[in-house]
Formats: C-alpha cells, sequence, structure tokens
C-alpha cells in the first residue's frame, strides 16, 4: 500500500529517462540523522546522472518532512527523488524496504545507503591526485534507510552499492567504488571504513579494513558476518537482480548475511577499495541488534557444512571449550562424522583426552580426541577468536606453516 501524498514511483520511473546511478535510501524514523545525510549528499562528485530512491518504512517521526523538505534542493542540483513508502501502523522491515526502494530505481548501478550514514565532506581533499575512471553511461546509487548518498558525481557503468543511515559517505566513494565495479562486474564492491565513535568495536573495524584480499572469501564464516560490510556495497543492478531480491522476513531476520550467502553460492566475487569512504556510525538501535544470536549461528553452520566440509574428508575443530564443542554440537551427523580431533593449548583438557558426546543418541556415545594443536592433523575449523590473546594464538597459528583455506578456517 502507498501513502496519501506519497509519489507515485513506479510510474515515473517509466516515464523519466534512465539514470546512471541510483542511490538506494529506505527510511524507518530516521528524523535526527536525515538532515546531515542528505546535506552530505550535496557534497559528492560525482558528474554523472544520479537519483535517490527513497522508501519510508512507516516512519511515525518527522522524516517525511525532512525529506519532502530536501527533495527541492537535490533536484535543484540535479538530482532527481524518487519516493515511495506505506504508513502501515508497523514497518515491513528492512529488506522489504530495499527492495521496493531498488524496485522503483532505474539507475545501472545502485549504491546503498542507510539514512544514518552521510557523506564527509572534507576527505574530499585528502585525495585529489585519484585517477577517474573513463566515463561510463550508467549507474545507480541505492540508498537504504535515509536521503544523504548523492554519492560522488564521476561518470558510471552498472553497478550498485549499498550505505546505512547512520553512516557517512565520503565525496569519492561512488566515483572509486563504480571504477572496481566496472572491472569486477560480478562482485560486491566495498571499502575500508571509519568507525563513530572511534573506540566502538575496533577488533571488528580492525578485520573490515585488514583482511587481505583472499581472506575476503576464506574468512566468510566467522561471527562477524560478511567479509565486505553491508553499509559499503556496490553493485550492478544486473548482478542484484540475478542473486538477489533480499529476504523480507523482517525484523529478526539477517537479510544481509542471507543475500551475501547467495551471492557467493551463485560465484560472486568480494573487492574491497582499500581507501576509507565511510564514517560507520554505532548505534544500539541498529536493526542488526533485533537478529538473534543464534539465529545468525545456525545460518553460518549450514553454510559452513555446504560449502566448505564437502572439500574435506576429515578435519580437527581448534578448541576443545565451549565454542568448539557447540559447533560439533551442531553440526548433522555426516558432518560430526568427519571430526576426527579437537586440539587446544589447555592441558587440563589435553590430560582429560577426548570429549564425550553426551547428548549423542548413537551407542556407544562418541569420544573425540583431544590433542594439542602441535600433534593434531590439519584441516583445522578454528573456534578461537582472533585478535584477543595478544597474539599467542596467531603465533601459534603461524608455527605450524599452514595455508589459509586449504589448510584452516575461521569460524570464530
Amino acid at each position: 500500500m502507498q501513502a496519501s501524498g506519497y509519489t507515485a514511483a513506479a510510474a515515473l520511473g517509466q516515464a523519466r529517462a534512465p539514470v546512471q546511478v541510483s542511490v538506494i535510501l529506505p527510511v524507518h524514523d530516521a528524523e535526527p540523522w536525515l538532515d546531515e545525510c542528505l546535506g552530505s549528499v550535496l557534497q559528492q562528485d560525482f558528474e554523472g546522472s544520479m537519483e535517490l530512491s527513497i522508501f519510508n518504512d512507516a516512519s511515525k517521526d518527522k522524516s517525511m518532512t525532512i525529506i519532502e523538505k530536501w527533495k527541492e534542493k537535490l533536484e535543484g542540483s540535479g538530482i532527481l527523488v524518487v519516493i515511495g513508502g506505506h504508513d502501515s501502523p508497523s514497518p515491513r522491515g528492512v529488506g522489504y524496504s530495499k527492495n521496493q526502494a531498488i524496485a522503483q530505481s532505474s539507475g545501472s548501478y545502485l549504491c546503498f545507503l542507510d539514512s544514518k550514514i552521510f557523506l564527509a565532506v572534507d576527505y574530499y581533499f585528502l585525495h585529489l591526485q585519484v585517477v577517474r575512471p573513463a566515463p561510463h553511461p550508467s549507474w545507480a546509487l541505492v540508498i537504504p534507510g535515509s536521503p544523504q548518498t548523492r554519492s560522488l558525481r564521476t561518470t558510471l557503468h552498472s553497478e550498485a552499492a549499498e550505505l546505512k543511515d547512520d553512516d557517512v559517505m565520503m565525496p569519492q566513494r561512488v566515483r572509486l567504488q563504480h571504477a572496481a565495479a566496472v572491472r569486477h562486474p560480478t562482485s560486491i564492491i566495498g571499502c575500508q571504513v571509519r568507525r563513530e565513535p572511534p573506540n566502538s568495536t575496533e577488533r571488528y573495524t580492525r578485520w573490515i579494513n585488514h583482511l587481505a584480499p583472499d581472506q575476503l572469501l576464506t574468512q566468510v564464516f566467522t561471527s562477524n558476518g560478511p567479509t565486505v560490510i553491508m553499509p559499503t556495497w556496490f553493485c550492478s543492478r544486473a548482478w542484484f537482480s540475478h542473486v538477489g531480491p533480499f529476504d523480507e522476513g523482517g525484523r529478526g531476520v539477517p537479510e544481509d548475511l542471507l543475500f551475501f550467502h547467495e551471492h557467493l553460492r551463485k560465484g560472486g566475487g568480494l573487492v574491497r577499495v582499500d581507501q576509507s569512504l565511510l564514517l560507520y556510525r554505532y548505534h544500539p538501535g541498529a536493526a542488526t541488534h533485533s537478529v538473534l544470536e543464534t539465529t545468525i549461528w545456525t545460518h553460518r553452520v549450514r553454510f559452513l557444512e555446504e560449502w566448505a566440509l564437502p572439500h574435506w574428508a576429515t578435519f580437527t575443530i581448534w578448541n576443545a571449550g565451549r565454542q568448539g564443542r557447540r559447533l560439533y554440537r551442531s553440526l548433522t551427523a555426516g558432518s560430526r562424522c568427519k571430526v576426527v580431533a579437537f586440539c587446544d593449548v589447555d592441558e587440563n583438557k589435553i590430560k582429560k583426552g577426548f570429549y564425550c558426546y553426551e547428548d549423542s543418541q548413537e551407542r556407544p556415545k562418541p569420544r573425540v580426541p583431544v590433542l594439542h594443536f602441535r600433534a593434531a592433523q590439519p584441516p583445522f575449523v578454528i573456534c578461537v577468536k582472533l585478535d584477543l590473546t595478544g597474539g599467542a594464538f596467531e603465533d601459534n597459528l603461524r608455527s605450524l606453516h599452514l595455508q589459509e583455506g586449504r589448510d584452516f578456517l575461521h569460524f570464530s
């Protein structure tokens, strides 16, 4: 249902000429961030045609008033604004809103934006020497959450990117990610980020920014989620259509993670632009926090079993403690049969000699050996958290001279 007074976005999309970039912006009660978000859009250096596609998911605050105010300013600077939405009693969720914002847009490239994300102007002056790619005819910016990404005013071809409504996009984000997307048409393009506040989620931010290119694929099973994080996504509309849409289950559904897994299943690549192009704001009310850890865990285990474990005849679980045992118990019977041992550095666990799966219906109950890590055989599924032991775990792993992806995978 479309609320009264909303733009007939679909009809407009049929009547107007195609644009190069569609910024996709889902909005729900984003009043505190919208002015900052939309103001930063005007500072971008993209020079091709753009539209901002906003879908208002039953906001009850003054989000629509702010959007209407900025619509005139944005369109006065050449950025078409398409507005859709509904005024139902309850929101229908981020996945639904993103899908609707994409459906009413027309750009060849999609850049995702969240209404709490905005584009930082000062960053532009740090990168004047960046070589601009040759002009391309079409791309679209997709902004989920709220108007604020008038991303980079550079001519683009046909891809998509994503931001969150509590984040800040740098002026050259679209331009640089588009250049990468042209080279990698079936990839999700991300970028490095700066966190706000600076000391929030320090380990996670280091992980986001410092994964090596091959680790963007090998570390897709960890509890951190997608190795290219959703607020930075940029991809082509054609590839999105091949993979998507987002799951519309609503609150409690990890739609980004599900899309990410489907992207990988279909052979998609992962690329990160190694410049800080997004100020990524942390706030406790983010939709991410509505997803239960047990839900995420189940999806991660199933994806590990589908995408990695079939390549190994047997494997060892590195960590005989709570997380390692939880993984073992969560595996299907077929995958559990491949577990030949646990390994650890804890002498007490090693002295016991085995782990007994007491809840098993098998008789006798499975008893899995517990070994010192130097006595265990790869490949390993590692259930030890990174960057938490002062480098001790990482030193132990390096001492074995193994290759990530072939000899071990991180599941921590």
